[in-house]
């Protein structure tokens, strides 16, 4: 029998290391600085239960040669989607860094970015004792008539799996579609967790020119 799979959800990994050491380091005082915005919430209940959120790292230079990389990665995702890509322009309209409290109980729970055309994820920080991103299944239709798997299959990646987690190293870089629905666990605290986070729009070219 001729099996076909339609509708499929991409997502995109990469180990590129070369970048963590770097992006730490600059990464840092943006962390620190987050810090400085939650102090109240610090002062009253500890560094627990927060995801520590920079200030955009759009405009910063230092970033630049990672910006360029992942911008170009995210434009070969979606001309990998199908998209004619000679019609648009990719453009950044988000790019930060968060750390989640040293204490603990830092998490996100599902959601999507509006209007975004690419997510994607550079993991700094993390182990297999800290948090770890889980995807969602983006159809509705296959959300409301969803059937129990196998016991058996429940640990593996199959047509009807609706949960999917990914676990990185630092130097992990995740690229996936706007649409898709993800959150992370709740961290225990136990090891430091810092990702960098962005969303990128696919702007028709005619609109660019006009601007």
């Amino acid at each position: 029998m001729l099996v076909n799979n339609f509708f499929w959800t991409p997502i995109w990994s990469e180990e590129k290391p070369e970048f963590v050491k770097s992006l730490n380091k600059v990464s840092n005082e943006y962390i620190k600085n987050a810090r400085k915005k939650n102090k109240d919430h610090i002062k009253k209940h500890g560094d627990f239960g927060i995801s520590h959120h920079s200030v955009s790292l759009l405009s910063d230079n230092n970033f630049l040669d990672f910006r360029n990389y992942v911008g170009q990665k995210s434009w070969e995702f979606l001309d990998n989607m199908g998209y004619d890509m000679k019609k648009y322009k990719t453009i950044f309209t988000e790019m930060w860094v968060q750390e989640f409290a040293k204490k603990g109980g830092g998490h996100h729970a599902a959601h999507v970015h509006w209007n975004q055309h690419v997510s994607g994820f550079y993991f700094l920080k993390c182990s297999d004792k800290t948090s770890h991103p889980i995807f969602h299944e983006p159809r509705a239709g296959a959300q409301m008539t969803k059937l129990k798997l196998k016991p058996e299959n429940e640990k593996n990646i199959w047509p009807g799996t609706d949960v999917v987690h990914l676990y990185p190293l630092p130097g992990t870089m995740i690229i996936f579609p706007g649409y898709l629905g993800h959150e992370y666990t709740v961290d225990f605290g136990l090891e430091p967790f810092r990702f960098i986070h962005w969303n990128i729009q696919a702007v028709p070219e005619e609109v660019v020119k006009n601007d």
